[in-house]
């Protein structure tokens, strides 16, 4: 995931990396959070600055997500695994 970071995905995928963005904004700072929105309500660039929000919470997401996802096996790794099973296999031949 972290190879797409400056590509645009999905509009599933944006969906998922909002919601991990919204939990782990949530679990970090909900208090000073809330302290923020009340002063941001009385200014006049509110759609600039859901325009930054939306993008954070995307890479807050995609952080998320990266730091918890399950790691897949290196790509050189499973290739020399299979190195190793063929000179195995025609060892035994």
């Amino acid at each position: 995931m972290s190879q797409q970071s400056e590509s645009y995905g999905s509009r599933g995928e944006d969906a998922v990396l909002l919601a991990a963005g919204l939990a782990e904004l949530a679990l970090s700072r909900i208090g000073p959070v809330v302290g923020r929105m009340r002063a941001l309500l009385g200014r006049s660039d509110l759609a600039a600055l859901f325009g930054e929000a939306d993008t954070d919470l995307k890479a807050r997401g995609r952080l998320a997500l990266d730091r918890y996802a399950i790691v897949p096996p290196a790509h050189l790794e499973i290739l020399a695994q299979q190195v190793v099973a063929r000179r195995a296999a025609a060892d035994d031949v």
